[in-house]
């Protein structure tokens, strides 16, 4: 089967890295479509100059010959058109968040259930770090025996002068935890092997920015489910002086022994990124994961193909969207 995708909404940037490991993959890239100009769309077609700006999103929509459809819109607007897609018949890849609110996240289950299309949101803090994947080899050979917790920072450099209108507008984005702490869930749930989890604690704040109310610039999170305790801190403090946009980290606990992973940078001063610090029994090292591969990608081609659940159970994408908009409504009830 040669998969054919196309990419509805191109706000936020990471739909450039949703296009181009999906055509690493193998896939077609066959059209694109957005709404107004957004700041993101010159990067866009330096990236992919060939690939055709369709008049309207129906144009794809009606295009028999395209299977996926990605979306990077506005948070707030990709719930409607996931939904549009799948009653055309396609599957989807979205950004995460996947949806802002439980209204919509209801109405996602409601479509997927009733048109059999695959609903999958590409977390890239799992699916584009290899440093994720080698993680994920060593805890499934034992590596650290049990795995029984996650603790995920997740700091992001605010870059303000760049930011479009939405991002400061609480509506539009769907909080931090909603937004930047999904990535954090899905590590937790993915790692721990837990299909569900009760939220502990959950706080978000504004320190920082005061003249942008609707900016939620710090979020924490705890959970707990029957295999396992997860902790997540996510941010908008990433100072100048660190060489790129945040020193994400993930440590895995195990019951013999822990992995530490340096997704971006290594403040400690190896360069390169995938850092991976392994410690057990026999081995204390660090360990060059940047060769490890993002499977996801591949393994979504050949879900949509085969109709399986490869790249990510379908019920564990909708669990992480649930769990973060219930720690955003919990985390806004108690300011």
């Amino acid at each position: 089967m040669s998969l054919c995708f196309a990419a509805l909404g191109i706000d936020h940037r990471h739909i450039y890295g949703m296009v181009a490991n999906m055509i690493a993959a193998g896939a077609t890239f066959a059209g694109w479509w957005t709404e107004g100009q957004p700041n993101t769309t010159d990067g866009f077609v330096k990236r992919f100059p060939d690939v055709p700006k369709a008049n309207t999103a129906a144009r794809l929509l009606e295009d028999s010959a395209i299977d996926l459809i990605l979306i990077a819109a506005i948070p707030c607007d990709r719930a409607n058109l996931a939904i549009a897609a799948m009653r055309a018949g396609k599957d989807v890849m979205v950004d995460k968040p996947g949806c802002t609110d439980l209204d919509q996240l209801a109405r996602l289950r409601s479509c997927v259930d009733k048109t059999g299309r695959i609903w999958s949101v590409d977390f890239s803090e799992r699916f584009e770090v290899p440093a994720v994947t080698r993680a994920a080899e060593l805890v499934a050979d034992g590596a650290i025996g049990r795995v029984v917790q996650t603790v995920g920072l997740g700091p992001h450099r605010l870059n303000r002068a760049t930011r479009p209108h939405w991002f400061f507008d609480r509506a539009a984005y769907g909080g931090i935890l909603t937004d930047i702490a999904s990535h954090q869930i899905d590590q937790f749930l993915y790692f721990t092997g837990s299909t569900d989890a009760r939220i502990t604690l959950a706080s978000v704040a504004n320190y920082a920015n005061a003249d942008s109310p609707g900016l939620q610039d710090f979020g924490e999170v705890a959970l707990r489910s029957d295999q396992g305790h997860g902790y997540i801190r996510v941010d908008w403090y990433t100072p100048d002086a660190l060489p790129n946009w945040g020193d994400g980290r993930l440590m895995i606990l195990g019951t013999q022994g822990y992995i530490e992973l340096r997704k971006y940078v290594d403040v400690g001063g190896r360069g390169g990124t995938d850092h991976l610090v392994l410690v057990n029994g026999s081995r204390c090292e660090n360990i060059d994961a940047s060769g490890a591969g993002m499977p996801y990608f591949t393994r979504l081609m050949a879900d949509i193909r085969d109709r399986t659940e490869t790249a990510m159970p379908q019920a564990h994408a909708f669990k992480v969207m649930e769990l973060s908009l219930r720690a955003q409504a919990m985390a806004e009830a108690g300011q």
